[in-house]
């Protein structure tokens, strides 16, 4: 292994010399929130030649960054609200992401959009998509196509005949949501980043009314200390609040939780050869084809004044979606046919309307007090727009000349050579043993890092099988998943590293077991860790589905919260408050 593979391997020997350096070093630039806006702005910071700690009490993208609807979109909707600037700004964007920063993680996807009025909807639907792809959603794709009735049921017959007068395709894109966060983060390591999960702020450190630094305890067990730097930044999205209670500072703007609920059903319960999106009275509702196997339904949009790390959905949600989905399919959808749902938090800042879905997406930094400023709102495909921003104005603390922001030129790990190792899949098989539909799935997972992964498994053979219980991944993938991505525990693995938490109806726990096992050597478990790990999993799999057969928010979030915690340590949320200035 190179020295420059080390620097971006996240793995059990990396954590520890971390947690040493954290202690020793003086940085110019500490983040708080290891979601895609916290690693973004690592990114940004170390490849201006910034000395950077990143640091988050638990998962990378355990929050927000893994619960979104896996969309690098340009935001269609917001058209309608006239956010023209923010659209624009995520078209540029989600093409950086297809065509150069992370072509091996951020796909194409096309839409159909019913048409159910005739004269005046086509017209309006298609100035809409003309204005999208003239402002840059037609660059790396299609732009948009006309289908009659009999066209547009053609390509969806799944839809009932009766609710469609026509149709239009666009393309958007589809991501790994909380894979392409954790590549940001480790691309951060690659450039020098010091990168640390379960690494809690407890508190700040402050010399006269500066802001200096923060203390920190790790949340597998219990250790504390004091990490210094220049600047801090919150990016803790929906935490923002309660961090800057924690600074005792009273912030320049607050950040409300929007929740937003997705099903996960098989491919073969929806006849159709594209994703679909739908109008609702509220907003629109999204069917995003997912893999190969399954199709994304969502979302929802209420407030969440709950529980902030383990959102629940209800029954009601459930049933909202099934509901709306059903109107336009001629097979309906049954709880059966659910194979997983999740529940995200969206941070929207408050202030702008009482209605979640009418609060701004835009995202606004502040610095609240010497040496401490804060980013929240905006959207997941703008992380990177949102990450200069943050550095830009962390700048004022830093006491030697910043450079500008060079991310717009920096692929993440992986991207480069992608496209040629697509080329090469027959000869990667061959040299691997591996079905070359199997290589064409590591390489949309790990791009031109394909043979780290599988390197792994050179004398282990056994590790080149499928994962028993979820043979849409191969078992050397969970021990590359805790030898060089971070991941500390089964619910890592199995919800964030893979998606097996929700593409599979036993939501991972037939699985536990083989894939405890397999990390443990990786991560020094013995036997009563590992029936540890996975009684913790089995105990969020059975809170997660019970709380699902809630009523509402109250019920859904009690019966969640009496799942025990993977991290032992990790400490609650501080009182919500408005704490004055210092």
């Amino acid at each position: 292994m190179t020295k420059q593979q080390r620097s971006q391997f996240l793995g059990p020997e990396q954590r520890e010399a971390a947690w040493a350096q954290l202690g020793k070093d003086t940085f110019d630039v500490i983040v708080i929130g290891g979601g895609v806006v916290g690693a973004g702005i690592a990114l940004d910071a170390a490849t201006r030649g910034l000395e950077v700690a990143l640091i988050e009490a638990r998962d990378l993208a355990s929050g927000t960054s893994s619960r979104s609807s896996k969309m690098f979109h340009g935001g269609l909707r917001y058209l309608e609200m006239m956010e023209f600037g923010l659209v624009r700004e995520a078209l540029k964007e989600r093409e950086l992401a297809l065509s150069t920063l992370a072509p091996h993680l951020v796909k194409p996807l096309r839409f159909l959009y019913p048409l159910s009025h005739y004269v005046w909807e086509r017209p309006y639907v298609a100035a809409g998509l003309t204005l999208y792809d003239t402002m840059g959603g037609a660059k790396s794709v299609p732009g948009q196509h006309h289908l009659t009735k009999s066209a547009a049921m053609r390509l969806a017959p799944g839809l009932k005949n009766g609710v469609l007068t026509g149709g239009l395709t666009y393309y958007d894109t589809v991501v790994d949501d909380a894979r392409h966060t954790m590549t940001v983060a480790r691309t951060a390591a690659n450039y020098g980043a010091v990168v640390r999960t379960s690494t809690q702020v407890v508190g700040f450190l402050c010399e006269a009314d500066r802001v200096v630094g923060v203390k920190v305890r790790d949340s597998e067990d219990g250790r504390t200390g004091e990490i210094r730097g220049s600047v801090v930044i919150n990016a803790t999205g929906v935490w923002t609040d309660e961090i800057q209670a924690i600074a005792g500072q009273r912030g320049r703007f607050h950040v409300r939780a929007s929740k937003g609920v997705h099903i996960v059903v098989p491919r073969d319960r929806i006849a159709s050869d594209t994703s679909i999106i739908l109008r609702t009275e509220k907003s629109v509702l999204f069917v995003i084809a997912w893999s190969t196997d399954h199709w994304i339904i969502g979302t929802t949009d209420t407030d969440w004044n709950l529980d902030l790390a383990h959102p629940a959905a209800t029954k009601s949600d459930i049933d909202y979606l099934l509901e709306h989905i059903n109107k336009v399919l001629v097979t309906p959808l049954t709880h059966d046919d659910i194979t997983g749902v999740y529940a995200g938090l969206r941070p929207l800042l408050a202030g702008e309307s009482d209605q979640t879905s009418k609060l701004s997406r835009e995202h606004a930094v502040a610095r609240i007090a010497p040496g401490l400023v804060a980013i929240a709102g905006g959207k997941y495909t703008t992380y990177r727009v949102m990450a200069y921003d943050a550095v830009d104005e962390a700048a004022q603390d830093i006491p030697r000349r910043v450079p500008p922001t060079v991310t717009e030129k920096v692929p993440l790990l992986g991207a480069d050579g992608y496209h040629a190792l697509m080329n090469q899949t027959p000869h990667l098989a061959e040299k691997y043993g591996v079905h070359p539909y199997r290589i064409q799935h590591l390489l949309n997972r790990y791009g031109s890092l394909i043979d780290e992964v599988l390197g792994l498994a050179d004398g282990n053979p056994e590790l080149l099988q499928p994962i028993t219980d979820s043979p849409g991944y191969l078992r050397v993938e969970a021990v590359y998943a805790a030898a060089a991505e971070g991941a500390l525990h089964l619910d890592d693995i199995l919800a964030r590293r893979t998606r097996i938490s929700i593409e599979y109806a036993h939501r991972g726990a037939d699985s536990a077991d083989e894939v405890a096992r397999l990390v443990a050597p990786v991560l020094g478990w013995s036997e009563s860790d590992i029936a540890r790990e996975v009684a913790v999993y089995t105990a969020r799999v059975k809170a997660e589905i019970e709380s699902q057969t809630q009523p509402d928010d109250a019920g859904a979030d009690a019966l969640r919260l009496e799942a025990p915690e993977a991290r032992r340590e990790v400490l609650g949320p501080v009182p919500r408050s408005q704490p004055e200035s210092v």
